[in-house]
């Protein structure tokens, strides 16, 4: 087609980078490149940037592309300098150093309610601002030098343009409200908390906030790049979530969010009141440990993990008795930072690949429907529960999470959602409107439901509470 308009999507996420090119008004695949990134909970932002350059040139190259958008992993801490420079290594995410900083912070900005209600969410370790108070306190000279920080989508964004000029970084709200100095419901910075954090007065360069239906710059080359999303949002994007529907995403993390038309203010710090890529808002829940708990399942039962879900579905309902609390890296909801993975009532009978395999996979699943719970008990409409992400067609995790929640869950085919929210995206500030592209086939799950399951899980969760890992 002479006249067809394609577009690029990018999804950094904390282990590799996808690209997808696809056609503006279709949403056509039309080809896709991938690269991976290094383990680690810091890295050095370049190594984005290569495997951005490799993934684009495995997609065919972007240069017919008539706009691009970024996706990428959110939190992660970019100090720069005055000349533009990287000061240290990227904090990522899932870096639980700054916990001690979270509580501080909380504590210094008149605590949990008053945190809350200024950014939306109870600040923990996973938060920008929190790594930005541990710089402080930890590495004061690189404190004193940092003149702008940026989030890995602006990072990579600003990189396309050049990566030169600090006015000329960029965000979207989403992202930016995953800050912890940023307010989703005025759509501005805090800027007063980038100060306490950073422990000084001096300007700091924040990325500005461009709407979701519009272009921030050009590339190099002169492609617009348009706003890019946090990772979460993209999906959202990507899977055409609605009002009402609440997307559970397993990744490395596992996330529950929902698409909601007002903002959540949680004191708890069970739910994130973020911001998605549309202009409403995206209440969240985060896990630390989710495919993560899949792969542990592949080194310890030595199998694949088709072979895993297989395993699973042949022992009953619970294990036989068989509990994990799957905080192998620590968790963030709950905030347990310092916590350690636990299995309980091992006896037997039910030390055998199948219960093993059921119990990981209960374990996982029963923390995020903790989640969906968090979710409803603040009031959050729920319609529509939809599982994504690469663990997603493993046999047996719809069907063991439709038990646990006791609700119908459905399964869209498999996909790059994240990097597929940040074409559509792009085709959105392209075109003018927000495109609606055919996802294929869904399927739908509803399994008997088995809430004992999530009575053992809740009694081991909160008997572990006090542990001194």
């Amino acid at each position: 087609m002479a006249n067809r308009q394609l577009i690029a999507g990018v999804d950094s996420s904390t282990q590799s980078v996808k690209v997808v090119i696809r056609d503006a008004n279709t949403g056509e695949l039309l080809r896709e490149g991938r690269a991976p990134h290094p383990d680690g909970t810091q890295i050095d932002p370049a190594l984005w940037k290569t495997a951005l350059d490799n993934a684009m040139h495995q997609a065919g190259g972007i240069a017919d592309v008539s706009a691009i958008s970024i996706a990428a992993q959110q939190h992660g801490m970019v100090a720069l300098d005055l000349n533009g420079q990287v000061i240290r290594p990227a904090i990522l995410w899932n870096d639980t150093r700054s916990a001690q900083a979270a509580l501080d912070l909380n504590r210094e900005e008149g605590g949990n309610s008053e945190i809350a209600r200024k950014v939306g969410s109870l600040l923990v370790a996973s938060f920008t601002a929190t790594k930005l108070r541990w710089m402080a306190d930890n590495e004061p000279e690189n404190a004193a030098n940092t003149a702008a920080i940026a989030l890995p989508h602006d990072w990579l964004s600003w990189q396309l343009q050049g990566g030169k000029d600090l006015n000329t970084l960029f965000t979207d709200r989403s992202d930016a409200s995953g800050t912890g100095y940023f307010d989703p419901t005025t759509s501005h910075y805090r800027e007063d908390i980038v100060r306490l954090a950073l422990r000084h007065d001096s300007e700091i360069t924040l990325p500005r906030i461009i709407p979701p239906n519009e272009f921030g710059g050009t590339s190099i080359s002169g492609i617009p790049i348009s706003a890019g999303l946090g990772d979460n949002a993209g999906a959202a994007l990507g899977v055409q979530a609605q009002q009402g529907d609440v997307v559970i995403s397993l990744g490395t993390s596992g996330t529950a969010f929902a698409v909601s038309d007002t903002a959540t203010h949680d004191p708890s710090g069970a739910v994130a009141g973020f911001a998605d890529g549309t202009g409403r808002f995206l209440p969240l829940v985060c896990t630390l440990n989710a495919a993560r708990i899949l792969d542990a399942a592949t080194g310890i039962l030595g199998v694949s993990h088709n072979d895993v879900g297989q395993l699973a579905m042949t022992s009953k309902p619970g294990a036989n008795g068989l509990t994990l609390l799957p905080y192998f890296e620590g968790e963030r909801t709950p905030n347990r930072p310092n916590a350690k993975g636990v299995f309980a009532g091992m006896n037997t009978k039910n030390s055998n690949q199948a219960d093993i395999a059921r119990a990981m996979i209960e374990g996982m699943l029963c923390g995020l429907t903790d989640a969906v719970d968090a979710l409803i008990a603040l009031g959050v409409r729920v319609n529509r529960i939809l599982i994504i992400g690469g663990a997603a067609k493993n046999p047996a995790i719809p069907v063991i999470a439709s038990a646990l929640i006791g609700r119908e869950v459905i399964v869209p085919p498999t996909g790059e959602y994240v990097a597929n929210g940040a074409a559509k995206q792009a085709a959105w500030a392209l075109l003018g409107d927000l495109p609606s592209w055919d996802l294929g086939e869904v399927s739908h799950f509803e399994s008997t439901p088995t809430p004992e399951v999530m009575d053992r899980y809740r009694i081991l969760r909160d008997n572990t509470a006090d542990w001194d890992y």
